[in-house]
C-alpha cells in the first residue's frame, strides 16, 4: 500500500499523486493565483499564456512534479522538485486551500524523493513561506539582493538535511 493510499484510508481528503501533462492548465491557475493572493508585490514578469507554456514545456517534463488533489479531484496544490532530486524548485497552494496541512504533505513528500538533503529560494518578503519552511526544519543559509532572480525581489536560500533533523530529534 501507497502512502498516498494509507492517508486516504486514514480519511484524509487530499490525494497526492504524480502530476501529467493533462495538469498543466490546473497548475498554472494554482500557481498564478497563490502568487495573485500571496505576493501581490510582485511584478508580473509573464502573461498568464507564458506562464502555461513554461509550466507545460519546462516544469513538467523536467521535473518529478507532484499535486495535491479534493476527492472532487480539483488541483489544490503542486511542487516541484529538480532533476537532481537536491532542490524545491516549487510548492504552491490555492488561496484556499492554505493551513490545512497539504503543504506540510508535499513538502513530505519531496523531502522523501530527495536525497535526505534539500534546498530552495523563497523571497525575503515571503514571510508565511519562510515561516512554514522554518517548521519543516529549513535554515536560512543566505540572503540575495533579488538580482539572481527575473522579479529582481530580494531572496533567502534555505537548506534542509535530513541528518540534521535526526540529530536534533535526538538531543
Amino acid at each position: 500500500m501507497t502512502a498516498d493510499e494509507s492517508a486516504q484510508q486514514a480519511g484524509n481528503p487530499i490525494r497526492l499523486r504524480a502530476a501529467s501533462a493533462r495538469d498543466a492548465e490546473e497548475i498554472t491557475r494554482v500557481f498564478l493565483d497563490s502568487r495573485a493572493d500571496a505576493l501581490p508585490y510582485l511584478p508580473r514578469v509573464h502573461s498568464d499564456e507564458d506562464t502555461l507554456a513554461w509550466i507545460t514545456h519546462v516544469v513538467l517534463p523536467g521535473s518529478t512534479v507532484w499535486v495535491a488533489e479534493s476527492r472532487a479531484g480539483d488541483v489544490l496544490g503542486f511542487a516541484s522538485l529538480d532533476t537532481d532530486g537536491a532542490e524545491l524548485d516549487q510548492l504552491y497552494l490555492r488561496p484556499g486551500a492554505l493551513r490545512r496541512g497539504i503543504g506540510s504533505q508535499l513538502l513530505a513528500l519531496v523531502k522523501e524523493a530527495s536525497g535526505g538533503e534539500l534546498s530552495l529560494y523563497t523571497f525575503q518578503r515571503n514571510t508565511a513561506a519562510r515561516a512554514f519552511y522554518e517548521r519543516h526544519g529549513f535554515t536560512a543559509v543566505s540572503f540575495d539582493d533579488g538580482s539572481r532572480n527575473e522579479e529582481k525581489e530580494p531572496d533567502v536560500l534555505y537548506r534542509w538535511s535530513a541528518a540534521a533533523g535526526s540529530a536534533r530529534g535526538s538531543i
